[in-house]
Order: C-alpha cells, then sequence, then structure tokens
C-alpha cells in the first residue's frame, strides 16, 4: 500500500500546486485574450498553445533551463526548484494551462455585452461588473477549463521528469511511478495505480460533460418541446 500512497499523495500536491497556478494564471490570461486588442496579441496566445503541439521533453527541457543554473528563477530570484515537487507541479501547470486558457477565453467572449453594460449604466465600475456579471456568467466554462486543465496537469510525465526527476517518497507521481513498476514488470502494482488515475480522470471528465449539457427547467416539460409550449392535455 506504501508503494501507492507515496505517489498518490505527491500526485495530489502537484495537482493541487498545479491547479492553483492554473485558476490564476489562466484566469488572466484568458480574460486578457477574449477582451484585450494588443499587439502581439497572436503571438502570446501561439505561445501559451506550444504545449499542446510540443513533445513534453521539449517542454520540459525550457523549463529546465528556466529553473536550472543560470535561469532566471535561480539567478534572479535566488530559488532553487529543479527537482523538488513544487516543479513538477510547476511543469504539470505548463502543461495543462492551454486548455485553462482556451475555456476561459471561450466562456468570458460569450457573455453578453449587454448585460455588462447594463451594469455599468447602473454605476458599477470595471471591476465590480467583471466579478459580479461577467465571471457569474461565465462560471460553468471557467469550472470546465480549471477541471480539464487539472486532469491534465495530473497525468504530466515528460515534462515533470525533466524537472523534477522520479524520486521515490519526494517527487515521483503515479505516472512516474507506474512506468518504474511496468519496467520491473511488477504489473500487479501498475494495475491498481493505472485504475486509480483512470477513475480520477473519467470523473472529472464525466463532471465537465455534465456542465456542458443545458440546464433544462421542470417547466421546459420533456425533451424535444419547446420552451414555453403549452402542455398536452391527456384526451
Amino acid at each position: 500500500m506504501e508503494a501507492i500512497w507515496d505517489p498518490l499523495r505527491i500526485t495530489l500536491q502537484v495537482t493541487v500546486l498545479g491547479t492553483a497556478i492554473l485558476g490564476v494564471a489562466g484566469l488572466a490570461l484568458g480574460v486578457l485574450l477574449a477582451r484585450v486588442r494588443f499587439p502581439g496579441r497572436t503571438l502570446l496566445e501561439v505561445l501559451i498553445l506550444l504545449p499542446l503541439v510540443l513533445p513534453p521533453s521539449v517542454v520540459g527541457y525550457f523549463l529546465l533551463v528556466g529553473l536550472g543554473r543560470g535561469g532566471p528563477v535561480r539567478e534572479w530570484l535566488g530559488v532553487d526548484l529543479l527537482f523538488t515537487w513544487v516543479a513538477a507541479a510547476l511543469a504539470s501547470a505548463v502543461v495543462g494551462l492551454p486548455l485553462m486558457v482556451q475555456a476561459v477565453r471561450a466562456a468570458v467572449a460569450g457573455v453578453n455585452p449587454s448585460l455588462e453594460d447594463a451594469a455599468r449604466t447602473l454605476g458599477s465600475s470595471e471591476r465590480e461588473v467583471f466579478w459580479r456579471v461577467t465571471l457569474p456568467l461565465a462560471k460553468r466554462g471557467v469550472l470546465a477549463g480549471l477541471v480539464l486543465g487539472g486532469a491534465r496537469a495530473m497525468g504530466e510525465f515528460g515534462a515533470t521528469l525533466m524537472v523534477a526527476g522520479s524520486i521515490p517518497g519526494r517527487t515521483q507521481t503515479l505516472p512516474l511511478a507506474i512506468y518504474d513498476a511496468v519496467l520491473v514488470q511488477d504489473y500487479s502494482l501498475a494495475n491498481q495505480m493505472v485504475l486509480i488515475m483512470t477513475s480520477l480522470a473519467f470523473l472529472g471528465l464525466w463532471w465537465v460533460r455534465r456542465q456542458e449539457e443545458p440546464r433544462r427547467s421542470p417547466r421546459d416539460g420533456p425533451p424535444g418541446r419547446p420552451p414555453g409550449a403549452p402542455r398536452e392535455e391527456p384526451a
């Protein structure tokens, strides 16, 4: 059980921190791309989307250069994150960021501008309009992006391996532990960890899919009848 517990604990730590980073950075970047026109906007969007098409080892190499000796994080901030679970969380957040940003951008762009204008007419500041009107209306899309990005972060392998290694009890997440178990042909242990990973990913995707389904009011009646149409009375 300990062989599963340590990787599971580290995976949850990495996922929670990575999802928190996604929540802040992804929300800010998604709103920026949805509402602000500025020079270099397309370049920024391409850079955000790169982890979707680059091999994870390449993403991990870029992070290794940024976090390692001579990199800005170590030289300017004096912080050494390599081969820690925090570095694994950062790598996980980077690969999950495109999913979060795209979901937030679509959700914010889909908010009816007339509702925001009405709030401004009533004297609300731009900050109040965002927190009281825009974000609540885009909430389902934002949460869906957060779950998808978090699920992607939870399953990251290549980038995590590059910057954090696979140190049992310190940086070895479930994906890395599964790989090691297969290498030593411990398929029973691998099967248990695969089942845990699959179940968590399935539940996350199931929740997102449920959020995407349109909500129906009891007044709408059975599917297929237009909302507001009169109910058919029995003969």
